[in-house]
C-alpha cells in the first residue's frame, strides 16, 4: 500500500503540471488571436525522420547543460554561467583541434580534455570570488557570461580565418571529423556519435551524487552548511570543486556539434548556437536535479524546439515564439506542482504519524530545488 502511495505522489505532480501547462498555453494562444487546436495539432504531431534525428542531437547537448547546472544546484550554488563556460570551452577546443597538432583520434581526445579544463577554470573564477570575497556566484557568473561572449568574439576576429562576411577558427581536418550514425535515409541526417558523451555524463553524475562520499558531502553542504562543517566537510573547498566540476561538464555541451558534420560544425565562428546554457538551467529545475528527470526534460525541450519550426511551414497563424512561452510555463508549473504535492504529502504523513505515537525517525526527502530535505515519518 505504501508503494502505491509513493507512486501516486510521484505521478501526481507531473500530471498536475502537464494539465496546467496545456490550459495556460491554450489561453495564451487564444489571447493572441490564434486557434489553440491548430497550435497543438502541429506541435504534438509525430515528427518526421529528420526532426527525430535533430531532437536526439539537441537533447544530448541540452542534457549535458542540465547536468552542469544540476551539479551546482545540488550544493545550493546557482551556476548561471553555463552559457559563458561552454562558449569559452568550445572556442578553445575548436582552435586546438583546428590546428591539427596531433593525429585524428588523439586530437579529438585532447580537445575534449582542454574544453573541460577551460570550462572548469572559467567556473572556478566565480567560486574563488565567492569563498574569498563573498561575491554572489549569481552576479559573478552572469558577468562572466558577458565577458566570455566578448572574449570569444575578439579571439575569432583577431586570430580566425575569413569566411564570407565573417571569421572563424580553422576548420577541422578530415581525420578529426566524426561521422554520425544514420538510423534512417541519408538525407534525414545522422545522430551524433559524440552524443554518447551525454550518456557518460549522466551515468557519472548519478554515480558520484548517490554512491560516493564526495556526492554525499556535496548534498549535505547544500542542505545544511553548518551541519556539514560540524561533520568535517571543508565547505570552501567543496564550493570550488563543485563549481569547477559544473564548469567542466559545461565545457562538453557544444563538442558533439563541433566534431560532427552539422552546420556550423567543424569550426567555431560568428554563427554559434547560443542559449543552451540557460535552457540547461530550466531543464535542471524541471528534472529536479536528477539524471533521469533531466533526461526527460531535455527530450521534451528538444522536441518543442524542433516542432516550433513546423509552425512556420504549416498554415497556422501562430508564432513559434509561443513555444518558448510554453517551456517557461512548464518549468513554473512543475516547480509549483511539486511544492504543492510535497506540502500535501507532509501534512498527511504528519496526521498519520500522530495516530501512531511519537516514536519517529528522520528520512531524507527532496526539497523544491531537488536538494535533500528532512521530514518526520513513522519509525
Amino acid at each position: 500500500m505504501r508503494l502505491l502511495r509513493n507512486v501516486g505522489y510521484a505521478v501526481l505532480a507531473p500530471v498536475m503540471a502537464l494539465l496546467v501547462s496545456l490550459v495556460v498555453t491554450s489561453l495564451v494562444v487564444a489571447a493572441v488571436g490564434s486557434p489553440p487546436g491548430d497550435f497543438w495539432s502541429v506541435v504534438l504531431s509525430w515528427p518526421d525522420e529528420r526532426i527525430l534525428v535533430n531532437i536526439v542531437n539537441q537533447a544530448s547537448m541540452i542534457f549535458i547543460s542540465g547536468v552542469a547546472a544540476a551539479i551546482g544546484f545540488r550544493m545550493n550554488l546557482f551556476n548561471i554561467g553555463v552559457e559563458g563556460q561552454y562558449r569559452m570551452a568550445s572556442y578553445v577546443a575548436a582552435a586546438f583541434a583546428g590546428a591539427a597538432l596531433l593525429p585524428g583520434p588523439l586530437n579529438i581526445a585532447v580537445a575534449i580534455v582542454l574544453a573541460m579544463l577551460t570550462g572548469a577554470a572559467w567556473a572556478a573564477i566565480a567560486a574563488v570570488l565567492k569563498v574569498t570575497r563573498g561575491v554572489s556566484e549569481v552576479i559573478s557568473t552572469i558577468m562572466l557570461n558577458a565577458i566570455a561572449v566578448f572574449l570569444v568574439g575578439y579571439f575569432v576576429q583577431r586570430y580566425g580565418q575569413r569566411a564570407g562576411d565573417g571569421r572563424r577558427t580553422t576548420p577541422l581536418t578530415e581525420g578529426s571529423q566524426v561521422t554520425g550514425i544514420s538510423p534512417f535515409e541519408e538525407r534525414s541526417g545522422a545522430v551524433w556519435l559524440l552524443a554518447v558523451l551525454a550518456v557518460l555524463v549522466g551515468l557519472l553524475f548519478w554515480f558520484v551524487i548517490n554512491r560516493t562520499r564526495f556526492g554525499f558531502d556535496l548534498r549535505a553542504t547544500g542542505h545544511n552548511e553548518s551541519a556539514a562543517v560540524a561533520s568535517g566537510v571543508k565547505v570552501r573547498r567543496m564550493v570550488v570543486v563543485s563549481m569547477s566540476l559544473s564548469g567542466a561538464v559545461a565545457g562538453l555541451i557544444w563538442l558533439p556539434n563541433l566534431f560532427e558534420a552539422t552546420a556550423p560544425g567543424y569550426y567555431s565562428g560568428s554563427v554559434f548556437q547560443s542559449g543552451l546554457g540557460f535552457t540547461g538551467i530550466a531543464v535542471a529545475l524541471l528534472g529536479r536535479n536528477r539524471a533521469s528527470g533531466i533526461a526527460v526534460g531535455a527530450v521534451l525541450f528538444a522536441f518543442l524546439n524542433e516542432q516550433s519550426t513546423q509552425l512556420e511551414f504549416a498554415r497556422v497563424d501562430v508564432s513559434k515564439d509561443i513555444v518558448a512561452v510554453t517551456q517557461g510555463i512548464i518549468v513554473l508549473a512543475i516547480v509549483v506542482a511539486y511544492e504543492v504535492v510535497r506540502r500535501w504529502r507532509t501534512r498527511r504523513e504528519q496526521q498519520q504519524g500522530g495516530t501512531r505515537g511519537s516514536d519517529t525517525a528522520f528520512e531524507p526527502d527532496v526539497g523544491p530545488a531537488g536538494g535533500p530535505r528532512e521530514r518526520e515519518v513513522p519509525a
